[in-house]
């Protein structure tokens, strides 16, 4: 099957907060074991604009897009009830790909990844006072789906000089075996707010490259 492929040059408007919220519960319901949540989902697309070495406007559609969902079902069924809801989700998808691209490129500063936040432990009974921390483990997850897809692009960058330290936190959270798999909230939110920054210092080596 055949998918648009990402235009960077498109007019494509950001999603609004109700579109994007439409986009959380129409992935949600799909019924792919591998079909990303919000959270993954935005994680991945980050990771596909930062592929070193290659325009994402150069890879097909089809390389990529179906990876959203868990693939496109064969041998099983594909996990859309109707081509009007897959070419829904193709939309939705598109144009949140375009918001980062456009985010890091306008107003980098005004960027937030989608995370979780939950609230920790309160040093006394009043809940108002518990601390809030930020888990991007599901992010840090999708991110990695789309290393996984030109593994050999991102080896450089994960080996060392001046892009390991600043995707050090996404392979400590995204992996089961991470340094991080098993630790407390307060590490895991320190590495998770580190996640901007780093995702805007990559961003604009990879421009340079």
């Amino acid at each position: 099957m055949q998918y648009p492929q990402y235009n960077p040059a498109s007019d494509n408007r950001p999603l609004s907060d109700d579109e994007l919220n439409d986009l959380d519960e129409l992935l949600s319901v799909l019924p792919s074991d591998g079909a990303l949540n919000i959270e993954a989902l935005d994680g991945y697309l980050a990771g596909l604009l930062l592929t070193p070495g290659r325009p994402l406007s150069h890879l097909p559609g089809d390389a990529w897009l179906p990876v959203v969902w868990g693939g496109d079902g064969e041998p099983e069924p594909a996990p859309f009830v109707s081509g009007k809801q897959r070419k829904k989700v193709v939309m939705l998808v598109l144009r949140h790909l375009q918001s980062i691209a456009t985010a890091w490129t306008q107003h980098p500063k005004a960027w937030e990844p989608i995370f979780s936040f939950a609230d920790g432990e309160s040093e006394t009974d009043d809940e108002d006072e518990a601390p809030e921390y930020a888990d991007a483990e599901d992010w840090a997850a999708g991110f990695l789906i789309a290393v996984d897809l030109a593994p050999e692009a991102w080896k450089p960058w994960f080996d060392g000089g001046e892009t390991a330290p600043l995707l050090a936190p996404i392979a400590a959270l995204g992996t089961e075996d991470g340094p991080l798999a098993d630790a407390g909230a307060e590490a895991r939110d320190e590495a998770s707010r580190a996640i901007p920054d780093a995702m805007l210092a990559l961003w604009a080596i990879r421009q340079k490259s």
